[in-house]
């Protein structure tokens, strides 16, 4: 009975069912959150089955929780994907193991493994099944504001010390934890997620299915400021908004600026590390990513599906092609137009010359030395 619920929570799209399955095979049926009271096991051949797997080992081997490979502890479940951690394997407690179809291992293992195609993206459905359930929480808090006008869908969760301006929407299904401020005339898609502390300013549009991770803020004036004959700066008002399209994720303490005029636009997929600074009026297009500490300029354009490592800076009225690659810590000053190109630096430039260059950096020592002998000879 319980594998059988297991498989539909799994299975199911609908995460109201997923939930309904959930209590039923916990024996626990709450109004408004999840309360686990018994623990709940199961096999590796239940889990195979869910998976599409294969087994080696006891196929009876039970697993109740979660854990990394090198911290894993008998009744656990862990996956090996990153072949760094391989040592691991064979020495780590976990029960149950998941690997993928082209481990080969050197040496015997104490776990049962489970063999997939894919072990990350196996282990990630598992995780993200529970994350689902563990988060699904309903109701709205007695703590929390909400203005009259605002207009509140089902089954959302507004936490305590939530604020909700006037003439807000918030669809179905939204959640808002604690101390989240939504300003006036905002928009909430459904299925989106406000984590703990994310400031939304008035006029944002933010699409469905996204999650703004704790401290996010949306819609802060622009980086304005015309210069003054006496050295003064007069500041340009930020009048636009940000609009935030479907399925994004923005990481904590991330900041993304109004537009002066018009919107800032997020397009849909895009995925936003920690600490990044997005300014006014730039548009980032669909399913680019972009990590930690990242600065962006005003009105630059970055296309799909770019890749944007940590640190870089990004100068602003830019162009920044599709499927671009640029590597952490480098800066752009000028526009990228190639499309698929990979730069490396500050400035930056095409990595196959940066690569030849930085050869001859290293020798540089070398080649100095060699000058002053040659000077030297040239005296003589």
């Amino acid at each position: 009975m319980y594998f059988l619920l297991f498989c539909k929570i799994l299975n199911s799209t609908n995460l109201q069912c997923k939930r309904n399955y959930f209590y039923l095979a916990a024996g626990i049926l709450k109004t408004r959150k999840l309360q686990l009271t018994e623990e709940m096991e199961f096999t590796a051949k239940q889990i195979a089955e869910i998976l599409n797997g294969s087994i080696e080992g006891d196929e009876n081997a039970r697993v109740n929780r979660v854990s990394k490979i090198e911290e894993g502890e008998p009744g656990s479940l862990s996956f090996l994907a990153n072949r760094k951690y391989t040592p691991y394997i064979y020495k780590t407690n976990a029960s149950i193991v998941i690997v993928g179809n082209d481990f080969v291992p050197e040496k015997e293992i104490n776990s049962t493994l489970i063999r997939v195609e894919d072990a990350y993206t196996a282990f990630a459905r598992i995780l993200e099944t529970y994350n689902q359930i563990r988060q699904d929480k309903k109701g709205i808090s007695d703590k929390a504001s909400i203005a009259a006008s605002a207009s509140i869908g089902k089954d959302v969760y507004i936490g305590d010390f939530v604020s909700i301006g006037e003439n807000v929407r918030i669809d179905d299904d939204v959640k808002i934890y604690a101390n989240s401020f939504v300003g006036d005339n905002s928009e909430i898609g459904k299925g989106s997620k406000l984590m703990m502390g994310v400031k939304i300013y008035d006029g944002m549009q933010i699409g469905k299915n996204c999650t703004l991770h704790a401290g996010v803020v949306i819609g802060c004036d622009g980086f304005g400021f015309a210069a003054q004959a006496d050295n003064n700066y007069k500041k340009v008002p930020q009048i636009g908004n940000v609009i935030i399209e479907d399925n994004v994720e923005i990481g904590a303490n991330t900041t993304i600026d109004r537009a002066t005029l018009g919107s800032t636009m997020i397009r849909k997929g895009v995925k936003l590390d920690n600490l990044i600074q997005i300014a006014h009026n730039v548009d980032i297009g669909e399913n680019t990513v972009i990590a930690a500490m990242v600065g962006i300029a005003g009105s630059t354009k970055i296309g799909k599906n770019c890749m944007i490592g940590a640190q870089a800076g990004i100068v602003g009225h830019i162009i920044i092609a599709n499927d671009v690659k640029i590597a952490a810590q480098a800066g752009i000053p000028n526009s990228i137009r190639k499309e698929g190109e990979i730069v490396i630096g500050s400035p930056a430039f095409d990595i196959a010359k940066f690569k030849r260059s930085f050869v001859h950096f290293r020798n540089l020592p070398g080649i100095v030395e060699r000058l002053k002998e040659i000077e030297n000879k040239l005296k003589d």
